[in-house]
Protein backbone atom coordinates (compact mmCIF):
# COMPACT_ATOMS: atom_id res chain seq x y z
CA UNK A 1 0.00 0.00 0.00
CA UNK A 2 1.32 3.39 -0.98
CA UNK A 3 2.12 5.33 2.15
CA UNK A 4 0.03 8.54 2.21
CA UNK A 5 1.96 11.65 2.61
CA UNK A 6 1.25 15.47 3.57
CA UNK A 7 1.60 16.16 0.07
CA UNK A 8 -0.98 13.80 -1.04
CA UNK A 9 -3.48 14.94 1.48
CA UNK A 10 -2.93 18.84 0.43
CA UNK A 11 -3.72 17.66 -3.42
CA UNK A 12 -7.11 15.52 -2.21
CA UNK A 13 -8.06 19.14 -0.47
CA UNK A 14 -6.94 21.55 -2.90
CA UNK A 15 -4.82 23.23 -0.88
CA UNK A 16 -0.79 23.82 0.20
CA UNK A 17 1.69 20.82 1.93
CA UNK A 18 2.21 23.89 4.91
CA UNK A 19 -1.21 24.18 5.93
CA UNK A 20 -1.84 20.75 6.16
CA UNK A 21 1.50 20.32 8.62
CA UNK A 22 0.02 23.02 10.34
CA UNK A 23 -3.22 21.31 10.88
CA UNK A 24 -1.30 17.98 11.78
CA UNK A 25 1.26 19.87 14.14
CA UNK A 26 -1.72 22.07 15.75
CA UNK A 27 0.42 25.21 14.97
CA UNK A 28 -1.20 28.55 15.12
CA UNK A 29 -2.62 30.34 12.01
CA UNK A 30 -4.95 28.09 10.59
CA UNK A 31 -8.92 28.33 10.92
CA UNK A 32 -10.73 25.33 13.23
CA UNK A 33 -12.82 24.48 10.76
CA UNK A 34 -9.63 23.87 8.44
CA UNK A 35 -7.80 22.12 10.80
CA UNK A 36 -10.55 19.81 11.43
CA UNK A 37 -11.44 19.10 7.28
CA UNK A 38 -7.82 18.34 7.11
CA UNK A 39 -7.43 16.09 10.09
CA UNK A 40 -10.77 14.35 9.14
CA UNK A 41 -9.77 13.69 5.32
CA UNK A 42 -6.59 12.01 7.14
CA UNK A 43 -8.26 9.69 8.80
CA UNK A 44 -9.72 8.86 6.05
CA UNK A 45 -6.20 8.50 3.57
CA UNK A 46 -4.69 6.48 6.86
CA UNK A 47 -2.09 8.83 6.92
CA UNK A 48 0.58 7.77 9.43
CA UNK A 49 -0.41 9.06 12.60
CA UNK A 50 -4.08 8.53 12.23
CA UNK A 51 -4.08 5.16 10.55
CA UNK A 52 -4.07 2.84 13.67
CA UNK A 53 -7.05 4.11 15.16
CA UNK A 54 -8.99 2.71 12.49
CA UNK A 55 -7.45 -0.63 13.53
CA UNK A 56 -8.03 -0.34 17.02
CA UNK A 57 -11.88 0.12 16.27
CA UNK A 58 -11.93 -2.45 13.45
CA UNK A 59 -13.65 0.73 11.25
CA UNK A 60 -13.06 2.65 8.43
CA UNK A 61 -14.59 5.50 9.79
CA UNK A 62 -14.05 6.11 13.55
CA UNK A 63 -17.36 8.36 13.68
CA UNK A 64 -19.41 5.25 13.05
CA UNK A 65 -18.73 3.65 16.22
CA UNK A 66 -20.60 5.73 19.14
CA UNK A 67 -18.88 5.45 22.54
CA UNK A 68 -21.91 4.40 24.09
CA UNK A 69 -22.23 1.31 22.37
CA UNK A 70 -18.39 0.29 22.17
CA UNK A 71 -17.75 1.31 25.93
CA UNK A 72 -14.27 0.09 27.02
CA UNK A 73 -14.13 1.58 30.45
CA UNK A 74 -12.12 4.44 32.02
CA UNK A 75 -8.60 5.59 31.43
CA UNK A 76 -7.74 7.53 35.00
CA UNK A 77 -5.53 10.74 34.30
CA UNK A 78 -3.65 11.20 37.42
CA UNK A 79 -1.57 15.13 38.12
CA UNK A 80 -0.11 16.90 40.91
CA UNK A 81 -1.03 19.88 38.99
CA UNK A 82 -3.15 22.23 37.88
CA UNK A 83 -3.17 22.27 34.11
CA UNK A 84 -4.43 25.86 32.68
CA UNK A 85 -4.66 26.38 29.26
CA UNK A 86 -1.08 27.50 29.30
CA UNK A 87 0.61 24.01 29.94
CA UNK A 88 1.45 22.03 26.89
CA UNK A 89 -0.50 19.01 28.21
CA UNK A 90 -3.76 21.34 27.97
CA UNK A 91 -4.42 21.07 24.30
CA UNK A 92 -2.59 17.43 23.95
CA UNK A 93 -5.48 16.12 26.02
CA UNK A 94 -8.50 17.90 24.30
CA UNK A 95 -7.10 15.65 21.46
CA UNK A 96 -6.23 12.82 23.80
CA UNK A 97 -10.22 12.65 25.10
CA UNK A 98 -11.73 13.14 21.74
CA UNK A 99 -9.44 10.32 20.21
CA UNK A 100 -9.88 8.03 23.28
CA UNK A 101 -14.05 8.52 23.33
CA UNK A 102 -14.27 7.08 19.68
CA UNK A 103 -12.52 4.21 20.91
CA UNK A 104 -15.01 3.65 24.05
CA UNK A 105 -13.23 5.00 26.86
CA UNK A 106 -13.92 8.00 29.12
CA UNK A 107 -11.13 10.08 30.98
CA UNK A 108 -11.76 11.18 34.26
CA UNK A 109 -9.27 13.36 36.23
CA UNK A 110 -7.96 12.43 39.82
CA UNK A 111 -6.09 15.09 41.60
CA UNK A 112 -3.02 13.81 43.30
CA UNK A 113 -2.59 15.90 46.75
CA UNK A 114 0.39 17.11 48.95
CA UNK A 115 -1.12 14.71 51.32
CA UNK A 116 -1.89 12.08 48.86
CA UNK A 117 2.16 12.44 48.41
CA UNK A 118 2.88 12.30 51.79
CA UNK A 119 0.83 9.30 52.74
CA UNK A 120 1.86 7.20 49.70
CA UNK A 121 -2.23 7.20 49.03
CA UNK A 122 -4.50 7.29 45.96
CA UNK A 123 -7.21 9.77 45.22
CA UNK A 124 -10.34 9.18 46.67
CA UNK A 125 -11.95 9.40 43.28
CA UNK A 126 -9.67 6.64 42.33
CA UNK A 127 -11.40 3.05 41.99
CA UNK A 128 -9.08 0.63 40.32
CA UNK A 129 -12.10 -1.73 39.81
CA UNK A 130 -13.43 0.99 37.10
CA UNK A 131 -9.90 2.06 35.76
CA UNK A 132 -8.22 0.41 32.73
CA UNK A 133 -5.40 2.05 32.26
CA UNK A 134 -3.64 5.24 33.30
CA UNK A 135 -1.82 7.94 32.09
CA UNK A 136 0.11 10.74 34.24
CA UNK A 137 1.45 14.07 33.95
CA UNK A 138 3.28 16.08 36.39
CA UNK A 139 3.91 13.51 38.55
CA UNK A 140 7.56 13.52 39.22
CA UNK A 141 7.52 11.86 42.57
CA UNK A 142 9.24 8.43 42.22
CA UNK A 143 8.36 6.41 45.11
CA UNK A 144 4.36 7.63 44.33
CA UNK A 145 4.93 6.45 40.88
CA UNK A 146 6.53 3.47 41.37
CA UNK A 147 3.35 2.86 43.27
CA UNK A 148 1.37 3.38 40.43
CA UNK A 149 3.29 1.14 38.45
CA UNK A 150 2.03 -1.28 41.01
CA UNK A 151 -1.50 -1.20 39.99
CA UNK A 152 -1.21 -4.16 37.54
CA UNK A 153 -3.06 -2.16 34.68
CA UNK A 154 -1.47 -0.35 31.77
CA UNK A 155 0.19 3.15 32.66
CA UNK A 156 1.89 6.02 30.93
CA UNK A 157 3.65 8.66 32.10
CA UNK A 158 3.55 11.69 30.35
CA UNK A 159 7.00 13.06 31.23
CA UNK A 160 8.35 12.08 34.31
CA UNK A 161 10.84 12.02 37.71
CA UNK A 162 14.12 13.05 36.83
CA UNK A 163 16.62 9.90 35.61
CA UNK A 164 19.53 11.49 36.49
CA UNK A 165 20.93 8.64 39.02
CA UNK A 166 19.83 6.10 36.35
CA UNK A 167 16.59 4.61 37.55
CA UNK A 168 13.47 4.75 35.53
CA UNK A 169 10.07 3.50 36.12
CA UNK A 170 8.94 0.45 34.66
CA UNK A 171 6.28 1.71 32.67
CA UNK A 172 5.86 3.30 29.06
CA UNK A 173 6.92 6.75 28.93
CA UNK A 174 6.43 9.75 26.55
CA UNK A 175 8.44 13.05 26.14
CA UNK A 176 8.53 15.54 23.77
CA UNK A 177 12.36 15.43 22.19
CA UNK A 178 14.59 17.76 24.32
CA UNK A 179 17.26 17.22 22.56
CA UNK A 180 17.27 17.56 18.78
CA UNK A 181 16.38 21.68 18.44
CA UNK A 182 18.74 22.67 21.53
CA UNK A 183 21.51 21.27 20.09
CA UNK A 184 20.61 23.35 16.84
CA UNK A 185 20.08 26.65 18.82
CA UNK A 186 22.83 26.52 20.51
CA UNK A 187 25.15 25.99 17.14
CA UNK A 188 23.13 28.39 15.55
CA UNK A 189 24.23 30.94 18.96
CA UNK A 190 27.87 29.95 18.30
CA UNK A 191 28.05 30.12 14.95
CA UNK A 192 27.02 33.42 15.23
CA UNK A 193 29.52 34.46 18.19
CA UNK A 194 27.34 33.96 20.84
CA UNK A 195 29.63 31.49 22.95
CA UNK A 196 28.82 32.93 26.65
CA UNK A 197 25.33 30.65 26.75
CA UNK A 198 23.64 30.12 30.52
CA UNK A 199 20.86 27.88 31.83
CA UNK A 200 17.90 28.96 34.23
CA UNK A 201 15.73 26.40 35.59
CA UNK A 202 16.15 23.03 37.88
CA UNK A 203 16.85 20.97 36.04
CA UNK A 204 16.39 18.35 38.88
CA UNK A 205 13.04 18.98 38.53
CA UNK A 206 11.55 16.43 35.80
CA UNK A 207 13.28 14.11 33.16
CA UNK A 208 12.25 17.08 30.55
CA UNK A 209 14.08 19.98 32.25
CA UNK A 210 17.44 17.17 32.81
CA UNK A 211 17.04 16.64 29.34
CA UNK A 212 16.79 20.15 28.06
CA UNK A 213 19.92 21.13 30.09
CA UNK A 214 21.68 18.00 29.29
CA UNK A 215 21.92 18.72 25.62
CA UNK A 216 22.80 22.49 26.43
CA UNK A 217 26.02 20.88 28.28
CA UNK A 218 26.48 18.12 25.12
CA UNK A 219 26.15 20.79 22.62
CA UNK A 220 28.88 23.12 24.22
CA UNK A 221 31.11 20.17 24.74
CA UNK A 222 30.89 18.98 21.75
CA UNK A 223 31.73 22.15 20.24
CA UNK A 224 34.59 22.33 22.93
CA UNK A 225 32.91 25.80 24.41
CA UNK A 226 33.20 25.84 28.27
CA UNK A 227 30.20 26.63 30.26
CA UNK A 228 30.40 29.37 32.53
CA UNK A 229 29.18 27.87 35.64
CA UNK A 230 27.89 31.67 36.74
CA UNK A 231 25.65 31.52 34.25
CA UNK A 232 24.06 28.22 35.18
CA UNK A 233 21.05 28.46 37.75
CA UNK A 234 18.98 25.96 39.23
CA UNK A 235 16.55 27.53 41.30
CA UNK A 236 13.20 27.38 42.01
CA UNK A 237 12.91 31.07 42.81
CA UNK A 238 13.38 33.29 39.99
CA UNK A 239 13.75 36.41 42.75
CA UNK A 240 17.09 34.19 43.64
CA UNK A 241 17.85 33.80 40.44
CA UNK A 242 17.69 37.79 39.39
CA UNK A 243 19.48 38.37 42.78
CA UNK A 244 22.71 36.71 41.36
CA UNK A 245 22.53 38.06 37.73
CA UNK A 246 22.22 41.48 39.41
CA UNK A 247 25.74 40.66 40.82
CA UNK A 248 27.22 39.40 37.55
CA UNK A 249 29.92 42.18 36.11
CA UNK A 250 28.96 40.62 33.07
CA UNK A 251 25.69 39.41 31.60
CA UNK A 252 25.46 36.09 29.05
CA UNK A 253 24.51 36.22 25.30
CA UNK A 254 21.47 33.96 25.67
CA UNK A 255 19.89 32.25 28.36
CA UNK A 256 18.45 29.09 27.69
CA UNK A 257 15.21 28.58 30.26
CA UNK A 258 13.65 25.44 31.00
CA UNK A 259 10.42 26.12 29.75
CA UNK A 260 8.05 29.53 28.65
CA UNK A 261 6.89 30.16 32.51
CA UNK A 262 10.65 30.75 33.94
CA UNK A 263 11.60 32.44 30.46
CA UNK A 264 8.46 34.95 31.95
CA UNK A 265 9.73 35.42 35.10
CA UNK A 266 12.93 35.87 33.87
CA UNK A 267 11.78 38.71 31.43
CA UNK A 268 10.31 40.31 34.08
CA UNK A 269 13.08 40.15 36.43
CA UNK A 270 15.59 41.39 33.91
CA UNK A 271 13.27 44.09 33.31
CA UNK A 272 12.86 45.18 37.02
CA UNK A 273 17.23 45.49 37.48
CA UNK A 274 17.34 47.59 33.68
CA UNK A 275 18.07 45.14 32.21
CA UNK A 276 16.56 44.86 28.45
CA UNK A 277 16.02 41.84 25.99
CA UNK A 278 17.60 40.84 23.85
CA UNK A 279 19.54 44.02 24.06
CA UNK A 280 21.16 43.24 26.88
CA UNK A 281 20.93 39.99 26.77
CA UNK A 282 18.69 37.16 24.69
CA UNK A 283 16.02 34.74 25.96
CA UNK A 284 14.52 31.47 24.92
CA UNK A 285 12.14 29.70 26.15
CA UNK A 286 10.46 25.98 25.84
CA UNK A 287 6.68 25.35 24.90
CA UNK A 288 5.09 27.80 23.03
CA UNK A 289 2.87 28.76 25.36
CA UNK A 290 0.30 31.20 24.34
CA UNK A 291 1.94 33.79 26.48
CA UNK A 292 5.11 33.55 24.28
CA UNK A 293 3.94 34.84 21.37
CA UNK A 294 1.98 37.95 22.99
CA UNK A 295 5.22 39.30 25.11
CA UNK A 296 7.30 42.02 23.85
CA UNK A 297 9.83 41.46 23.07
CA UNK A 298 8.06 37.68 21.58
CA UNK A 299 9.94 35.38 23.16
CA UNK A 300 11.59 32.44 20.94
CA UNK A 301 10.74 28.86 22.11
CA UNK A 302 10.04 24.90 20.91
CA UNK A 303 6.87 24.17 19.60
CA UNK A 304 5.20 21.03 21.12
CA UNK A 305 3.05 18.67 18.43
CA UNK A 306 0.23 18.38 20.84
CA UNK A 307 -1.63 16.53 18.11
CA UNK A 308 1.37 13.84 17.49
CA UNK A 309 1.64 13.69 21.09
CA UNK A 310 -1.76 12.83 21.82
CA UNK A 311 -2.31 10.19 19.09
CA UNK A 312 0.88 8.43 20.25
CA UNK A 313 -0.34 8.25 24.00
CA UNK A 314 -3.77 6.96 23.01
CA UNK A 315 -1.50 3.72 20.72
CA UNK A 316 0.68 3.30 23.70
CA UNK A 317 -1.83 2.91 26.25
CA UNK A 318 -3.76 1.03 24.10
CA UNK A 319 -1.19 -1.71 22.78
CA UNK A 320 -0.09 -2.07 25.96
CA UNK A 321 -3.81 -3.12 27.17
CA UNK A 322 -3.60 -5.31 23.98
CA UNK A 323 -0.30 -6.69 24.33
CA UNK A 324 0.61 -6.39 28.40
CA UNK A 325 3.87 -8.55 27.84
CA UNK A 326 5.74 -5.85 25.47
CA UNK A 327 8.96 -4.49 26.63
CA UNK A 328 8.48 -1.28 28.36
CA UNK A 329 8.87 2.16 25.26
CA UNK A 330 10.09 5.57 25.46
CA UNK A 331 8.87 7.74 23.03
CA UNK A 332 10.03 11.21 22.32
CA UNK A 333 8.31 12.78 19.75
CA UNK A 334 9.25 16.04 17.39
CA UNK A 335 9.74 19.77 18.64
CA UNK A 336 10.73 22.65 16.36
CA UNK A 337 12.86 25.79 16.74
CA UNK A 338 10.49 29.30 16.88
CA UNK A 339 13.43 32.19 16.92
CA UNK A 340 11.54 35.07 17.51
CA UNK A 341 12.66 38.60 18.64
CA UNK A 342 13.84 37.89 22.40
CA UNK A 343 16.93 35.86 20.46
CA UNK A 344 17.25 38.63 17.55
CA UNK A 345 21.05 38.71 16.25
CA UNK A 346 20.61 42.35 15.18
Amino acid sequence: MKRVTLQDIADELGISRNTVSKAINNSDGIAASTRDKILQKAVEMGYKQFSYVNSILGSDDINSLPASQQYQGEIALMTSAFLSQSHFASTMLDKFQREISQAGYTMNTHRVTKENLRTMTFPYTFRKDLVKAVICIEMFDYDYDNMICELDIPVLFVDGPVKRDGYSLPADQLYMDNTTEITRFVNVMLAAGKKRIGFVGNYNHCQSFYERYSAFRMAMLMAVVPVDERYVFCYNRVEEIIESISELEELPDVFICANDFIAGDLFRGLFSIGKIVPDDVMILGFDNSPESRIMRPSLSTFHIHTQVMAITAMQLLISRRNEPSLDVRVVHTETELILRDSTRLN
